[in-house]
């Protein structure tokens, strides 16, 4: 399944319209899984990867994987959020995905695990900030790229440590709710 939504990137940037995959895990090593990506990136889908551990995907590789940006943060709590954004051709019409998988040949091809869509937009839209403030991090964040350094992101932007931004994200939407 992962694959056919993969796919269905690819289709939409070859047809011109919008595509990207944003997603948020701990680890990403499966072959396959990588290989699908590379294919994305080549065929002008713009991806952005979260990925916490293990990472065998190398972004940024001229003819390979050029549009395929990473980041790892580790910060002080321990996180194992699992997500998936797959931008379906337009905005508002994403695909957000929750799973317990990582991405790697054994919790895909040895275990029983669960991803599940969302469907309802609030969701939906939660889950999209909470990408978007990780992305931002630029306090705890590292660059995952083609020279594996891993050097933190360097900005002279307004500080933002994504892990206390979302938890004054969520208090203020619990806030907003009361």
């Amino acid at each position: 399944k992962i694959n056919l939504l993969i796919e269905n990137e690819i289709k939409n940037a070859k047809a011109g319209k919008k595509a990207y995959i944003h997603w948020k895990l701990n680890n990403l090593t499966d072959r396959e899984i990588i290989q699908s990506l590379y294919d994305a990136s080549c065929a002008g889908v713009k991806v952005k990867l979260i990925v916490r551990g293990m990472f065998s995907l190398v972004p940024g590789v001229k003819g390979v994987s050029e549009n395929i940006k990473a980041i790892g943060i580790v910060d002080r709590f321990l996180e194992h959020t699992r997500f998936m954004i797959f931008c379906n051709g337009d905005t508002g019409n994403e695909q957000v995905f929750i799973t317990s998988a990582d991405i790697m040949p054994r919790n895909l091809d040895h275990r029983i695990e669960v991803t599940c869509p969302i469907f309802d937009k609030n969701l939906k839209r939660e889950l999209m900030d909470i990408f978007e403030i990780q992305w931002s991090d630029n306090v705890k964040s590292r660059i995952l790229d083609e020279k594996q350094t891993n050097r933190f992101v360097e900005s002279k932007k307004k500080p933002v440590q994504s892990q206390i931004a979302i938890y004054d994200y969520i208090k203020e939407k619990n806030l907003a709710n009361k």
